[in-house]
């Protein structure tokens, strides 16, 4: 539900600053003053398009913000929107923005965080239902018409098992195509397979074998300078001519020096030691050199096969995925497909029985379901039809029309008739309605706009109001082409609505608005040369001169028509109120 709503620079709407309560809250004030557009800006807020036309004269832009706390009606449908963007916080609520800009720009931002428009309109179709002079109506989307049926036919464990069997059809079948598409390329998969298998296998790679092979093709191709360079290193450290000493007999006169110093100055003896340790370094060096030069050959033959056989693995690594680990493993898969493939038939064979086991489970579901929602649809019916009674619509006609469509491919229903199923079942469900005797009955998409509309919408929204999840409903001017009989009984349906759900409606009949559990005074000012609108929540003797003002005029005969008005609102409620806690 809407908590708070904040609009600058929107219209005629310098700045304003609302906190709405749970419960109904009504909307008055003389034509023109800002009523809808207060219902337009929270439609902008929840993704209706827009324009710079809606930005205050002279600002270069408008904002909007509103805070909507989470019910438990809606919370599994608003986390998991917040959880795919990556959005939900700990809060239990939402903070929307939307900035339109006088460039015409506009930037929309859920708890902070920039959203496109798309996305704001699918998150406020889960939280405000607005039906005004422009439609954001979710029930007009005859997509929502099934959900609503199946809720209020209380259908959720029937609709789990139909869709538990649903889900898992479709992944039978998934894998099912899989394997026949497998099985008509087989003689062309298996060939290629195989040559690709035995292609990696008669390499007989290992990996990290290129590293090792180019190492000893470097030495191999730098043999004569290794060698060169050995030989080099060998006679400065022990071959050297004879009239150059060489490392070793340096070292060796440095060893013999040290210990004539030890003679003397036994003090010193660490010196010795480590002399000692480099005559020692230097023998394992010479060792070590010569060692290295005696295998250090030059052989062409042995360098080219390593050429060759480098070059065989770069063919597989490019071939096969980049590196020779890669080519390891493609091998493997290929041979796990070639087995797979050698015994696809008898899986498709499997996979067939369990298809054709769940058709004929989800078969009995849906026919369940169908009749079900048939069943509550009916006494659906009934109940919208004695509310357009109550709402000076007699004779007036409401159906739900079901229809299904042949395919080949469906659900068996019948000997020899298939029908199309998703995941809602072989139903397609339209509301239907003939608002006035003797007329045909029309899809509801169809109906024009206005006092009909808006009284059958409310008739809807009474008898769905615990199917329907969506928490805020919004009705503009709802009572238009209605008297004041009528509008008690308006009034007193949309407070029923109102324990059930948050609404906010726009009215000009005194008998609706005393049923408001807050009611706001909407007017229109001159100041410094600019119109404004200010919006003022009503106290007791504030909302009496309010609704006498409806009236006509502030008189005394009207203030005690409007005092009457509020006490047979009051005692309307509290009868409600009475009834229910006998039944409870």
């Amino acid at each position: 539900m809407i908590t708070e709503l904040r609009i600058t620079n929107f219209a005629i709407i310098d700045h304003l600053e609302l906190e709405f309560q749970e419960g109904l809250v009504t909307f008055t004030g003389e034509t023109g003053a800002g009523k809808s557009i207060i219902l337009d800006a929270i439609e902008a807020l929840v993704g209706s398009k827009t324009d710079t036309n809606s930005i205050r004269a002279e600002a270069d832009r408008a904002q909007l913000e509103a805070v909507f706390r989470i019910t438990s009606a809606n919370q599994a449908a608003v986390t998991e929107i917040l959880e795919r963007e990556n959005l939900l916080d700990d809060s239990q609520y939402i903070t929307i923005t939307r900035e339109l800009r006088k460039e015409g720009r506009t930037v929309a931002r859920v708890n902070g965080q920039s959203v496109n428009i798309s996305l704001l309109r699918e998150l406020g179709s889960q939280l405000v239902d607005i039906h005004g002079q422009s439609e954001h109506l979710s029930l007009l989307n005859v997509r929502n018409h099934l959900s609503l049926i199946d809720r209020f036919a209380v259908n959720q464990n029937l609709m789990a098992l139909y869709k538990n069997d649903y889900r898992q059809l479709r992944k039978v079948q998934r894998e099912l195509e899989l394997l026949r598409q497998q099985e008509r390329d087989a003689d062309r998969r298996i060939e290629l397979l195989t040559f690709q298998a035995d292609e990696i296998d008669a390499a007989k790679p290992v990996a990290g074998e290129d590293l090792a092979l180019k190492e000893e093709r470097n030495r191999l191709a730098n043999a004569e300078g290794l060698a060169e360079m050995s030989r080099t290193a060998l006679t400065l450290l022990d071959e050297g001519e004879t009239e150059i000493p060489t490392i070793r007999d340096l070292v060796g006169q440095l060893v013999s020096a040290l210990t004539a110093l030890v003679k003397i100055d036994s003090s010193q003896n660490e010196l010795l030691e480590q002399g000692e340790n480099i005559a020692v370094m230097v023998d394992e060096l010479v060792r070590d050199v010569s060692n290295y030069m005696e295998e250090i050959e030059y052989n062409p033959r042995r360098l080219e096969t390593i050429e060759s056989r480098l070059e065989l693995l770069r063919n597989l690594e490019r071939k096969y995925g980049g590196s020779i680990e890669s080519a390891l493993n493609y091998a493997t898969k290929a041979r796990l497909e070639l087995d797979q493939i050698a015994h696809s038939s008898e899986r498709i064979a499997g996979l067939e029985a369990e298809e054709s086991k769940l058709r004929a489970a989800l078969s009995v579901t849906a026919m369940n379901l169908s009749e079900s929602r048939k069943v509550a649809a009916r006494n659906l019916a009934a109940a919208v039809e004695n509310e357009l009674t109550d709402l000076s619509m007699p004779g007036a006609r409401f159906e739900v029309a079901f229809d299904t469509q042949l395919d080949p491919q469906g659900l068996k229903i019948a000997d020899d008739t298939f029908v199309r199923f998703d995941e809602t079942g072989i139903d397609l469900a339209q509301f239907m309605i003939a608002p006035n005797p003797g007329e045909g009955l029309k899809p509801m998409v169809k109906i024009a706009s206005g006092g009909e509309t808006a009284r059958l919408m409310l008739a809807l929204k009474k008898v769905l109001a615990q199917a329907d999840e969506i928490p805020t409903l919004i009705f503009d001017e709802i009572d238009q082409g209605i008297g004041g009989r009528v509008g008690f009984v308006v009034g007193e349906k949309l407070w029923q609505l109102a324990r059930e759900h948050q609404v906010l409606c726009v009215t000009h009949l005194p008998q609706l608005a005393a049923f408001g559990d807050q009611h706001y005074r909407v007017e229109k000012l001159v100041r410094n040369g600019r119109t404004q609108t200010m919006v003022t929540l009503l106290q007791t003797n504030e909302r009496l001169q309010e609704l006498a003002q409806m009236l006509g005029a502030i008189s005394e005969t009207h203030l005690t028509t409007a005092e009457e008005t509020l006490r047979v609102a009051n005692q309307r409620t509290k009868a409600i109120l009475h009834q229910q806690g006998k039944r409870a």
